[in-house]
């Protein structure tokens, strides 16, 4: 039984290469819609979400670094589309795996980190001090904002590896379950799985919200400094 139950989450469908990992570029196919000769309400949607979340991030980063939310909003909706390609029959959830989540939380946070100590060293060492610590406080505030510096890449990732596998790993219990219950049971478990559908859906929108805002919220913190 919980061997079929996490088998969703197995990327290896062969010794040699995995095909499941072909559905993280699947969004890229979908995404182009500003090459449409007229554009259909898909793309007015993304356009409405790209043009908030603009304003947004705008509103948190500096002057200077407004243009970073470029890339921001980019990663926002690469994780958007799978994320909601996982809820998907036989479509392989990527954002379920640290290899995917780490591969973009743990760049975003190095190159902040480079950038930030390498042109403004000194700052970066006096934010390891809040202002009004006391003096016996020091050693022990520096020892804690290296920590919290250090965890949050793995922060970010285990944050949406743990709320998409949770998920998936309810509806494939339900699922699992709908084929042995009885048929009087069955209508109920059904009403359970659409609820929990819907759900994740909106599970699937917050994390990659979530996941943006505080890679904004990381980089603002360093990029006040310039």
């Amino acid at each position: 039984m919980m061997v079929n139950l996490f088998s969703t989450f197995d990327p290896a469908t062969s010794m040699v290469f995995s095909l499941n990992w072909v559905s993280t570029v699947l969004s890229l196919v979908l995404l182009p819609y500003m090459f449409w000769l007229i554009p259909n309400r898909i793309s007015m949607l993304m356009y409405m979400i790209v043009s908030k979340l603009n304003e947004e991030f705008k509103t948190i980063l500096s002057g200077k670094h407004q243009g970073l939310t470029l890339m921001i909003i980019s990663l926002f909706m690469f994780i958007l589309w799978n994320n909601l390609l996982g809820l998907l029959p036989y479509v392989f959830t990527s954002s379920s795996h640290l290899v995917f989540t780490l591969s973009m939380a743990l760049p975003m946070w190095m190159g902040v980190m480079i950038f930030g100590w390498t042109n403004n060293y000194q700052e970066m060492f006096a934010h390891l001090v809040p202002n009004g610590t006391p003096t016996l406080l020091m050693p022990f505030m520096v020892l804690i904002e290296t920590i919290s510096n250090l965890i949050r890449p793995g922060s970010l990732a285990v944050r949406l590896t743990a709320n998409m596998i949770a998920g998936h790993l309810l509806m494939s219990l339900l699922g699992n379950n709908m084929s042995n219950s009885m048929t009087m049971v069955m209508p109920m478990i059904m009403l359970v799985q659409i609820s929990l559908m819907m759900f994740e859906v909106a599970v699937s929108m917050i994390q990659a919200y979530v996941f943006s805002v505080l890679t904004t919220l990381y980089s603002s913190e360093v990029m006040h400094y310039e």
